[in-house]
């Protein structure tokens, strides 16, 4: 029976690809485990004057390339095996990038449609505090994920400076541009998937402008990737959030949606567009669907009917081991989100350079390196898969763990 457990996925992943290599099983063993696992409880005074304790979890996988990278999300169903799942995968990404990182992730469960701004800031500033051993620029470099923006890093920034006696601005990214943030974090993730989307297809001779785009989820990756298509020229026929999505074969105005969201709270009921499903929105016939929302969306379930000819992995883990292999062999090929979402952690590093360095970078050069770093992926992913015929999810993980366990080599183990 498939697994949705994201960990026990990323254990098989990570299992498929030292099968393929015939990697050291010491290290095998080394990176099945994550190097540190905090869980921390987070009590705060509700707004109505109660205590409620909440659950924070912040996991290190792997420091061997460098100090620890990943994003802070609050969701109410995050589990512990979650973060554990996403602190891998952020490992093989910044390998797989290129970027001097190992992997983290953190989380606190909590549901933050249902608290206040001033909840939000309590439980932010208090998980901040109950990690703050742990994290720092040289050590563990938090950033925003699911349902958390710059704002968050700010309180985040701003709790860690306090217990410093000084200001760090490098101890998180993704934080406003008035406190030390990077031009062009904010579209990152966004940005760098589009630029995946339009290498790839270059290599199988199309290109994005005239092709249609379906979207699933409208937060931060989500939007962008929708206004960015646009701006290259794609139809985006279909988009979705949490609350359910719109098809128009028409397509789907950016500036229009986005106005319409941000007054209603949702996409669903857009004016001249047709209410859909997220299950049928990922059915859609379309050159190019990117599953912008959580883990295992595409399953064995309905592997089968998805009619899109690329798949651009936005989200961490939208799809199960089991899953992409009915997708390879209906010859759908789909770009893993360690290369499709990276662009985050990619600008986030360059943030985090500019925090260490107190020089600041142009937008354009922001965006230029970015572009230099995510062609460059797709295209040492693309020769592998396309030399050992394997599916482009194998090839990244292979770049990615190969990187990985030759550092742990030159280092070994101490003590």
């Amino acid at each position: 029976m498939e697994t949705h457990n994201p960990y026990q996925l990323a254990l098989k992943q990570l299992d498929r690809v030292a099968r393929k290599i015939k990697l050291d099983p010491n290290i095998h063993e080394k990176l099945k485990y994550p190097k540190t696992l905090l869980i921390v409880s987070i009590p705060i005074i509700m707004d109505n004057g109660k205590l409620k304790v909440f659950t924070g979890y912040r996991v290190q996988h792997n420091i061997d390339r460098g100090p620890s990278k990943g994003g802070i999300r609050f969701h109410p169903d995050v589990t512990l095996d979650h973060v554990k799942a996403l602190a891998m995968w952020m490992t093989w990404k910044c390998a797989v990038m290129g970027l001097p990182y190992g992997g983290a992730k953190g989380a606190v469960a909590c549901d933050p449609k249902k608290l206040s701004i001033r909840e939000i800031e309590k439980i932010t500033r208090r998980f901040t505090t109950e990690i703050t051993p742990f994290i720092g620029p040289r050590k563990d470099i938090p950033a925003p994920d699911v349902y958390t923006n710059p704002q968050t890093m700010a309180w985040m920034m701003d709790t860690f400076s306090m217990h410093s006696a000084h200001a760090v601005p490098g101890v998180v990214t993704g934080k406003p541009l008035a406190i030390g943030g990077s031009f062009g974090r904010m579209e990152a993730t966004a940005r760098g998937c589009i630029f995946a989307v339009d290498e790839i297809m270059k290599y199988l001779g199309k290109e994005l402008r005239g092709s249609t785009v379906v979207i699933q989820g409208y937060g931060n990756a989500g939007s962008f990737a929708h206004k960015i298509a646009q701006e290259k020229g794609a139809r985006i026929i279909a988009v979705s959030d949490s609350k359910g999505g719109i098809f128009n074969p028409d397509g789907l105005d950016y500036e229009q949606v986005q106005a319409f969201k941000k007054k209603t709270g949702s996409v669903k009921n857009f004016p001249g567009a047709k209410n859909i499903t997220n299950k049928k929105l990922l059915e859609l016939e379309c050159d190019v669907l990117i599953p912008a929302a959580l883990e295992n969306q595409i399953t064995v379930e309905n592997a089968g009917r998805i009619k899109a000819g690329l798949i651009a992995e936005s989200a961490n883990g939208p799809t199960t081991e089991a899953a992409a292999r009915i997708l390879f062999r209906r010859k759908i090929l789909v770009i893993p989100d360690i290369v499709a979402n990276a662009g985050g952690v990619v600008v986030s590093c360059f943030e985090w350079a500019q925090n260490l360095m107190g020089y600041f970078w142009t937008e354009e050069e922001v965006n230029r390196r970015l572009k230099d770093i995510m062609v460059l992926a797709c295209r040492k992913v693309w020769e592998l898969s396309r030399e050992k015929r394997i599916d482009l999810r194998l090839a990244a993980y292979i770049v990615a763990v190969e990187r990985v366990a030759e550092a742990v080599r030159l280092r070994g183990l101490y003590p």
